[in-house]
């Protein structure tokens, strides 16, 4: 077991292990103290982290003191900003600027808004935006979704805009179309299922076979999909959810007792597979069967391919 290696490189520093604490919250009081643990646990333990969106402390600087805990917490680790797809490249900077961010997600959430009775209507344009903020912003881009899956055509087009970096943030996890439901929203429960499960949207993505850094995110719960993931071809994993949810009702205590032992799951998978490292994980048979083989099979993508 000791020596089972999950460090990794990512966006240019050495983390741990290949763990994101996805973006979750900002901009509120409870948010100072939930990026303040969040962020502590990041550096304590050796992962990356993202806040939420940043839009909100942008325009209004007595809300950015919520965001700015994360880099306090954690002076050296890696730190993503957040913002809208759909914003200026003068907010992208500020948003990166204001935590001194080693890369920002720029969030992609067309089905939540429109599921908004106050939601945005209108995206024409995002492309070019995208290509935008990614040729002038001084930190590298990622493109994350969140929670309806990135297909392989929408990757496609986000690379020729300059897109290297990408979350896919796939069916699974928290169903924004459903939230906004219980609070009054105009789908009713009718697209409560719309998106692309996690493992389908990273099987796209891999199948691409370019030059790209993904991140695997949307109903991760177990070390077993964790490593699942990893072994799929995805170079870093991401949770949010569930972590939060421990925080929020157990405490930091027992966050940091629940991710000691989900690390040392995933580790013995690794030693149970025979891989010393991530990298080592990659080159074992991987069987994906039932629904996602299906999915699969529907988008010619032959899942063979990862049994061999």
């Amino acid at each position: 077991m000791d020596d089972i290696d999950l460090s990794c490189s990512f966006l240019g520093k050495k983390l741990k292990y290949p763990f994101v604490i996805n973006a979750m919250t900002g901009g509120i009081a409870e948010a100072l103290v939930i990026n303040r643990e969040l962020a502590s646990l990041a550096a304590k333990l050796g992962m990356a982290m993202a806040v939420g969106s940043q839009t909100i402390a942008v325009n209004e600087p007595n809300l950015r003191d919520s965001f700015r805990v994360v880099r306090e917490e954690n002076p050296d680790g890696v730190i993503i900003a957040n913002v809208g797809a759909g914003s200026d490249l003068t907010t992208a900077i500020q948003a990166v600027e204001m935590i001194n961010a080693d890369a920002l997600h720029l969030h992609f959430n067309v089905p939540q808004e429109l599921a908004m009775p106050e939601g945005d209507r209108r995206f024409r344009g995002i492309i070019d935006n995208v290509m935008k903020i990614t040729e002038k912003c001084p930190v590298p881009v990622v493109a994350k979704e969140t929670g309806f899956g990135l297909s392989r055509e929408s990757v496609a087009r986000l690379f020729e805009a300059g897109v290297r970096f990408f979350d896919c943030g796939g069916q699974g996890g928290s169903n924004f179309i459903a939230i906004e439901s219980q609070r009054g929203g105009i789908f009713d429960d009718e697209l409560d299922d719309w998106g692309i499960p996690t493992a389908v949207s990273l099987a796209e993505m891999v199948y691409l076979q370019l030059p790209i850094n993904i991140i695997a995110s949307g109903g991760i719960r177990s070390a077993g999909e964790a490593a699942k993931a990893l072994a799929m071809g995805a170079d870093m994993i991401a949770m949010a959810g569930p972590l939060l949810k421990i925080l929020v009702q157990q405490g930091v205590d027992e966050l940091e007792q629940y991710l000691h032992y989900f690390l040392y799951r995933l580790q013995a998978v690794l030693l149970m597979t025979g891989s010393q490292n991530v990298n080592e994980l990659r080159q074992k048979p991987v069987l994906i069967l039932g629904d996602t083989a299906e999915r699969l099979r529907a988008r010619n993508i032959d899942p063979i391919k990862w049994a061999n």
